[in-house]
């Protein structure tokens, strides 16, 4: 440890100051028992945390203060939970061992401290991810104590807050894992304000330009939306104020990320989004009156002003979602031709929806029955005790479990089952019993024989059809939507599936051999895309199963790869370097922390470059990317909005690396751009004269139709950079009757 790390005068200043600040703000509990349990908390850390500082140079036991404001102030919970806050990186960063906490503060907090402190240790990188195994522990404590995971989540929050001081990969890393975990399961506690935060945050590192454009927007219409907001209010405060009611009505843009979000589902810019402007109005119940009650004449009130648009009425009064929100929803046509989103709820409904499961204890009873959230909690405690999870598919099954409407079906004694929408019978099945579901051969729904790949609506009857010789087989994986039939059905299949891979693979070896050929992963390499195969394991499981016959085996593998002459471009890596382990010819790239460049070629004499262009995202020189280093050394190229790219970040994030077109010359790119407008005569003719006469764009496919005046349709052209792409749709969205041209994202 320096010098430079050693504490100051101002330093220390200022570490009392924001604990100060967090000691005469407390939310739940001001007793002197509470303020000495806190301050010894402090105490304890401030000591352990002496002299550390974090990459911004501040005192790191700022972190744990702030972290522990956040679950103070912004999710209500009481003195352990802001004693463990304060305490949450002790044993990961210091001498300090769960032991010494608990001698100081008992069972409970360690317990808490516990499930906040990472896995030590090493981990084979092509066998698991720490970060996935990591994100498993924490979440074995959320039947058990749900704090952990809210103080984990207001760790995270301040995290992102003060994301600037990484370096570019890691920023990548801890946004990416945010929204793909962070700010689903934030929204699945029901903390919105925290969810939101993050989904802003990880926006504004994933996509600093397009966080920026909208940013400014909104700025710049601040004044008008701000304007209409009181414009619409007046009325309604009025008729609410006649009513003797005590309410407060606020008005606000949506957040960026739904903005964000909204352009990217319609396809549209943000000049097009007309319902960012949402008011809410949270009222103090009426003695004698019920919350759905005076929820439902409020809304009577709104609509006598202004004209509801039907299909926007959100109900969660009367149904509240699984996460615990309630409040009623409806969209109407405020002034200037405007959609104004309006919520209402209670004063006891809008705890609920800014804190969450936070605000859990303020209301519930010891009478009160299990909440939907609670049945929630057991499903996901289910799904972690099975041993035979692998922790990354672990995340991607949770990940399926967090953002998913429900539909309420019947059991045929009138019993109410909770089931994502999209569930089918096969899923119902297994939620009623796991060996059910391994022997249901069918399902009556509503009385009437259908298929157990039938998706289930809310209100349908259903009733398994069971047979004893029935067993689960590998379609079933297609039928079912939730993580507790899958996994069932994998854990049913794993010993077949085990026994088909290895007699593929002796399948192949045999063959081989009988071709004097070496099986090596030269050979699978080749094999893989000739068979349309994901990895080694796909082959050898459809080589055993019989989906892939080898007769043409040898032909493929003396078949030579024919000579491209491709000029080349560059990409500039940071955080890579070649290493070489004694004894091996060959150096392998491995990822490390300090942004090293390290250029990658592809040129005229590389039949096999150091990387490669995602298939499922297809970046072209000058869209934004990032680097995934696989285990077999290849750097593979994503845009950071993939989904699979935000799935290894949060899954794999230490192999990512930050990546930067640099040069690139006439190498040519597929790209897709959807066109639609007015039919008229010629309209065809101007557009190809435009791409292949003006600017000298080549074309391979072009598809338009037209139905009654109107044509749409996509042209698949070769370009060599996305400003080409730009002026391109610049160009043809200025000929006559072509209304609207953009560049599709995902296509084939």
């Amino acid at each position: 440890m320096g010098n430079k790390n050693i504490f100051t005068e101002e330093d220390f200043a200022l570490i009392n100051k924001e604990f100060d600040a967090l000691k005469n703000n407390l939310v739940r509990c001001k007793t002197p028992e509470c303020i000495e349990l806190i301050t010894n908390a402090f105490n304890l850390a401030n000591k352990a945390h002496m002299n550390m500082r974090r990459r911004s140079g501040e005192p790191y036991i700022i972190h744990p203060i702030e972290v522990a404001k956040i679950v103070n102030a912004e999710l209500g919970l009481g003195a352990k939970s802001i004693a463990a806050a304060l305490l949450h990186d002790v044993v990961e960063d210091t001498d300090y061992t769960l032991e010494d906490i608990e001698k100081h503060f008992g069972p409970k907090i360690t317990s808490i401290i516990d499930g906040l402190t990472k896995i030590s240790g090493n981990y084979d990188s092509t066998n698991t991810s720490q970060q996935a195994e990591n994100f498993r522990k924490m979440l074995l404590t959320l039947s058990d104590d749900i704090r952990v995971i809210l103080i984990k989540t207001a760790d995270r929050l301040h995290n992102m807050r003060t994301l600037d001081s990484l370096p570019e990969r890691k920023k990548m890393k801890v946004a990416g894992e945010t929204i793909y975990l962070y700010a689903p399961l934030a929204h699945r506690l029901g903390l919105f304000t925290i969810k939101t935060e993050l989904e802003d945050l990880s926006l504004k590192y994933r996509h600093p330009k397009i966080f920026d454009e909208i940013s400014r927007k909104l700025k710049h219409s601040e004044k008008k939306n701000q304007a209409m907001i009181n414009k619409f209010s007046l009325p309604i405060i009025a008729r609410l104020e006649a009513e003797n009611l005590t309410f407060d009505i606020t008005g606000r843009p949506k957040s960026i990320y739904s903005i964000w979000k909204k352009m990217q589902t319609k396809n549209v810019p943000f000049e097009e989004i007309y319902d960012i402007l949402a008011v809410r109005i949270v009222f103090d119940p009426l003695k004698g009156v019920s919350e759905k009650t005076t929820c439902w004449n409020i809304y009577s009130i709104i609509t006598d002003i202004y004209m509801p648009k039907p299909d926007r009425l959100r109900d969660w009064v009367s149904r509240p979602k699984v996460n615990g929100y309630e409040a009623l929803h409806l969209t109407v046509m405020g002034p200037h031709g405007r959609w104004v989103e309006v919520q209402i709820r209670s004063t006891r409904m809008d705890e609920y929806a800014e804190r969450g499961y936070a605000a859990h204890w303020k209301y519930k009873g010891d009478n009160s029955q299990e909440s939907e959230l609670d049945k929630w909690i057991k499903k996901i405690r289910e799904m972690l005790e099975n041993p035979n999870n692998d922790p990354i598919e672990f995340l991607d099954e949770f990940k399926m479990n967090l953002f998913s409407s429900e539909i309420m079906v019947f059991t045929p004694k009138g019993n109410i089952i909770t089931l994502p929408k999209g569930a089918t019978a096969l899923d119902f099945a297994y939620e009623i019993h796991t060996e059910i579901g391994n022997h249901a051969i069918g399902a009556k729904i509503n009385y009437k024989l259908q298929t157990l790949n039938t998706t289930l609506q809310s209100g349908d009857q259903v009733e398994i059809i069971a047979s004893d010789k029935a067993k689960p087989v590998k379609e079933w994986l297609d039928y079912v939507t939730m993580a507790k039939a899958k996994s069932a059905i994998k854990h049913s299949l794993r010993s077949e599936i085990k026994e088909l891979r290895d007699k593929g693979q002796k399948i192949l070896e045999d063959k081989l051999k009988e071709l004097k050929i070496t099986h090596n992963s030269e050979v699978l390499d080749k094999l893989l895309p000739v068979y349309d195969c994901i990895n080694r394991e796909d082959l050898y499981s459809k080589i055993g199963n019989g989906i892939i016959n080898l007769d043409n085996l040898k032909k493929i593998l003396k078949k030579n790869p024919s000579s491209r002459i491709i000029k080349y471009w560059e990409l500039r890596m940071s955080g890579l370097h070649k290493q070489t382990k004694s004894g091996d010819k060959e150096s392998k790239p491995s990822v490390i922390d300090k942004e090293v460049p390290y250029l990658i070629r592809e040129s005229i004499d590389s039949q096999k470059p150091d990387y490669e262009i995602a298939k499922c995202c297809k970046p072209i020189p000058g869209d934004e990317v990032i680097g995934y280093l696989s285990p077999d050394g290849k750097v593979v190229i994503h845009k950071p909005k993939c989904p699979v790219a935000v799935r290894l970040m949060s899954s794999e994030g230490n192999r990512l690396i930050s990546v930067k077109w640099t040069i690139h010359k006439m190498v040519s790119f597929l790209a897709q751009i959807h066109i639609e407008g007015i039919d008229r005569l010629g309209v065809l003719n101007d557009i190809t004269n435009i791409i292949s006469g003006e600017l000298n764009v080549n074309m391979r496919n072009i598809t338009i139709n037209v139905h009654e005046g109107i044509f749409e349709g996509t042209i698949d052209v070769y370009i060599h950079h996305t400003k080409d792409l730009n002026n391109l749709i610049m160009k043809l969205v200025n000929i006559d009757g072509v209304d609207r041209v953009n560049r599709v994202e995902d296509f084939n």
